[in-house]
């Protein structure tokens, strides 16, 4: 089952206080991202967050690990109630940008 556009929609008009998060299709489902960062995936209409330890902190009860696809890391699957409160997921978005790394540079072939 794939993600449905309205599923992306709705999670980037919850992150829309954070100005820079987008989400790519990638592999028939999405990559989330902030601020050139992949923060986390969407798949199959599930929003799994990359696992901090500043983000297990901050999600403390809610907490939970899911596997977004075969052969994936595990992440914090985060449900639709986390989903639908705005200001929680906002932060926790911005607690896991500032807490990854950013993404290597591709050296060029010559």
């Amino acid at each position: 089952m794939a993600t449905k556009q309205s599923t992306i929609d709705y999670i980037q008009d919850q992150l829309i206080s954070i100005g820079n998060v987008s989400a790519r299709k990638m592999f028939g489902e999405y990559a989330l991202y902030c601020n050139n960062k992949v923060v986390g995936v969407i798949c199959d209409d599930i929003l799994f967050i990359k696992i901090t330890d500043a983000g297990k902190e901050f999600v403390s009860k809610f907490y939970k690990e899911g596997i977004p696809y075969p052969g994936a890391k595990p992440s914090m699957e985060i449900d639709e109630d986390r989903i639908e409160d705005r200001e929680w997921l906002s932060e926790l978005i911005r607690i896991t940008a500032e807490n990854i790394l950013p993404p290597k540079k591709k050296k060029l072939r010559k």
